[in-house]
């Protein structure tokens, strides 16, 4: 996952994922596409988003073609989740809490419709 959030981490490399999201492209294409980028720098950029497993490359000729894998972030997504996950538990145990105590004074209706 490092590795992931490491390829993330750059405007460029996800700028790179944008491109070859919808369809594959060469390395030549991307190079034109974003302008101001040496050719060794967009190469140097997908060499990380290939071994981060977030871009798959073929050779076509002599020409390497890329696209986007969304199944390397399944590994981010499943952490991202489990992060998401904990923050609505503790949210709801807030809630249920206050809930609780504000339930307290109302003639013991409290606990009357709550679901688990």
């Amino acid at each position: 996952m490092e590795l992931v959030l490491q390829a993330l981490g750059s405007p460029r490399r996800r700028r790179i994922l944008q491109l070859v999201r919808r369809r594959e492209r060469s390395a030549g294409d991307i190079h034109r596409t974003l302008g101001g980028l040496t050719f060794g720098a967009v190469s140097q950029n997908l060499g990380l988003l290939q071994r981060a497993g977030l871009v798959s490359v073929r050779r076509q000729g002599r020409s390497r073609l890329y696209s986007a894998r969304p199944a390397g972030l399944l590994t981010l997504r499943a952490w991202l989740q489990s992060m998401w996950d904990d923050a609505l538990a503790r949210l709801q145990r807030q809630a249920e809490a206050e809930e609780a105590g504000a339930g307290g004074g109302h003639g013991g209706s409290r606990g009357r419709g709550r679901r688990r």
